[in-house]
């Protein structure tokens, strides 16, 4: 099993989160986003990938590939293939609401903060640093104060229930790139006590961007 990846990619960090809290080995392979005018660009990676995006993942058996992209896809295959740590719940209309919580974040927070858009912003419209920042603080905070909301009955320590769910997965990166860009989350003690207790926990720890081999 092969994750390509990058390690400040927030859809590739919640791919590692759902495989350390499932306990699961697989090789972590670097997509550089930057080097190189962006590894993701390169012939050999756009046969695995034709969106150019991280991450993807690949199985090989009995000289086939199985190929998968988009990173709750992988996360719903890996719940399905390996049942045995659960994370989602049996409740159905729990599992609805975690999977919503979880789409509001790589649906409409993140495709509009990811570093291909940032990036168009800068290099076809010329915006400064700061109007970059306006841009990322603007679709951070409206995102943030709607997951506040859903999180209003969370017990201060996971999104939804007694265990991490796909909501955790896919909240702890925001956040992380949030803290990185230096906004302010202090309207959202839900959200900020999530992300401080998950991080006490050595599968959220070992999937931190910091903690990969490619980190630089």
């Amino acid at each position: 099993m092969k994750l390509y990846g990058y390690f400040r990619s927030s859809a590739a960090y919640r791919v590692r989160i759902a495989l350390n809290l499932k306990g699961l080995n697989a090789d972590l392979l670097s997509i550089h986003l930057v080097k190189n005018g962006g590894e993701q660009h390169s012939a050999a990676y756009r046969q695995l990938n034709s969106s150019q995006l991280v991450p993807t993942w690949v199985e090989d058996e009995n000289e086939c590939s199985f190929i998968l992209t988009q990173s709750l896809s992988i996360l719903e295959y890996l719940e399905e293939k390996f049942t045995d740590i659960p994370l989602l719940p049996l409740d159905l209309q729990q599992r609805a609401l975690i999977r919503a919580f979880s789409q509001s974040i790589a649906c409409d927070i993140h495709p509009l903060n990811n570093l291909r858009v940032l990036q168009f912003l800068k290099h076809q419209y010329e915006i400064s640093d700061e109007q970059k920042m306006q841009w990322y603080r603007h679709w951070v905070d409206i995102g943030f104060s709607s997951l506040e909301k859903q999180l209003q009955h969370s017990n201060g320590q996971f999104c939804f229930g007694e265990l991490p769910t796909f909501a955790d997965c896919c909240l702890i990166p925001q956040v992380y790139n949030a803290l990185r860009f230096n906004i302010d989350l202090s309207a959202y003690p839900k959200i900020q006590s999530i992300y401080q207790h998950c991080n006490t926990l050595i599968a959220f720890q070992n999937a931190a961007p910091e903690q990969q081999a490619d980190a630089v």
